[in-house]
C-alpha cells in the first residue's frame, strides 16, 4: 500500500492483538501501535508481532491514542497514507486495503467507513437505531451526510493528517473529528464495511451503553 501507516490505538489489548497486527503486516508493513497505558503486557504483544509501539505513561482515552499515532506517522517524510484501525479485531484489512486504495488514487482525500452502506454488519435494532440518530445529529450539526460518525476505519492522506489536532480525548474524538472536517472541507467519500462484533469487542466497549453515552456527549457536552 505504498507509503500507508496503520493508526492503532490499544489499551489492554494483549490477547487479540498480536493477531490483529499480523492480520495487517502482509498488506500494510507499517504499524504504530499508541499503547494508553496497558497493564497487560500489550506493548511486548505489538513489538513481537511487529509493530513500532509509542507508549503513553497513563490512560488517555482513544482520541488521545489516535493523535499520538497520527503524529508519530507524520514524521515519515513519505507519508502518503494513513488509516486508523481498531486493536479489538472488529475491522476487516480487506476494507482498509480498499479505503486507503481509494485515497492513493486522488479520488478523495479522506475515506470514511461506514456499516450502514450495505447489509453485512449485524445490529441489534436499539442499536441500529442509536447510531442513526447520532448521524443525524452530525449531519445537522456540521452539514456533512455520513451515514456512520462514529466509525473508527479510516483512510486519509498525509496532508489532511497534518491539520487533525483532536483534543477530546474519550468517545467524543469522533463528534469533534467530524466538525474538524466540516471546517477543512477536504474531498471525502463514504466507503462500505464491515463492523464484526465479538464478545470480546463488546466487552471493550462496543455495547448499546456506549452508543448511549455518544449519544449523551453529542447533545450535552
Amino acid at each position: 500500500m505504498s507509503r500507508t501507516w496503520i493508526v492503532i490505538p490499544m489499551y489492554n489489548e494483549a490477547s487479540v492483538v498480536g493477531s490483529v497486527i499480523e492480520g495487517l503486516l502482509p498488506v500494510f508493513p507499517h504499524i504504530v501501535c499508541v499503547d494508553d497505558g496497558s497493564s497487560d503486557g500489550s506493548q511486548g504483544v505489538a513489538r513481537r508481532a511487529g509493530a513500532v509501539v509509542v507508549q503513553h505513561p497513563i490512560n488517555l482515552g482513544q482520541g488521545a491514542g489516535l493523535q499520538t499515532g497520527i503524529e508519530y506517522a507524520l514524521q515519515d517524510p513519505e507519508l502518503e497514507c494513513i488509516v486508523t484501525f481498531d486493536a479489538d479485531g472488529q475491522h476487516r484489512v480487506e476494507d482498509a486495503q480498499a479505503m486507503a486504495a481509494r485515497v492513493l488514487s486522488g479520488e478523495a482525500e479522506i475515506v470514511l467507513g461506514s456499516r450502514f452502506l450495505d447489509h453485512r454488519t449485524k445490529l441489534s435494532p436499539a442499536k441500529r437505531l442509536v447510531l442513526r440518530t447520532a448521524a443525524a445529529q452530525s449531519r445537522l450539526a456540521t452539514g456533512m451526510a455520513l451515514t456512520d460518525a462514529h466509525n473508527g476505519l479510516r483512510a486519509f492522506n498525509a496532508e489532511l493528517a497534518g491539520k487533525i489536532q483532536l483534543t477530546q480525548n474519550r468517545m467524543a474524538h469522533a463528534s469533534e473529528l467530524v466538525h474538524q472536517l466540516a471546517r477543512i472541507k477536504p474531498v471525502w467519500v463514504e466507503h462500505p464495511v464491515e463492523i464484526i462484533y465479538t464478545d470480546y469487542s463488546k466487552s471493550k466497549g462496543q455495547s448499546l451503553l456506549n452508543a448511549v453515552n455518544i449519544l449523551a456527549e453529542l447533545f450535552f457536552r
